[in-house]
């Protein structure tokens, strides 16, 4: 008696293409997992944070159109300023860093100062644009 065979079906009907295609999903999920980006890691306070900062423990500086700083009122060199704001927390550990930043100058120069304060441990820091029309006192 001879015992009848099932026609072999095609690799793409049978159920194995589905199960390969579920195991790639599973590993390209996995895999994504360990892309990470790592960009500027900085402590960002919680939502409901009330943390108060003492007029004294400020320290405001500028970034121009070119590049330069300033502090407290004087341009200053990048060693300068890294300088004066290494002092700064070294006399006051609770120091926060104000950073006013002109629409013009290149991203570079801002993501350098931020580099620089990372480098410096700022515990906080702050900066902002400066609103066009008060740089032309319009």
């Amino acid at each position: 008696m001879k015992i009848p065979r099932k026609a072999k079906r095609a690799f793409s009907e049978s159920s194995a293409s589905s199960d390969i295609a579920f195991l790639l999903i599973i590993y390209f999920i996995v895999i994504a997992g360990f892309n990470i980006n790592k960009g500027f890691l900085l402590n960002l306070p919680a939502k409901d944070s009330t943390r108060l900062v003492l007029k004294d423990n400020l320290l405001r500086a500028e970034l121009d159109r070119d590049g330069r700083v300033t502090l407290q009122d004087e341009t200053v060199s990048r060693e300068e300023a890294e300088r004066e704001i290494k002092a700064a927390i070294a006399l006051r550990p609770n120091l926060a860093l104000v950073l006013a930043v002109d629409p013009e100058t290149a991203w570079q120069n801002v993501v350098s100062f931020v580099e620089m304060a990372q480098k410096l441990n700022v515990d906080s820091f702050s900066f902002s644009v400066r609103n066009p029309m008060k740089n032309t006192g319009e």
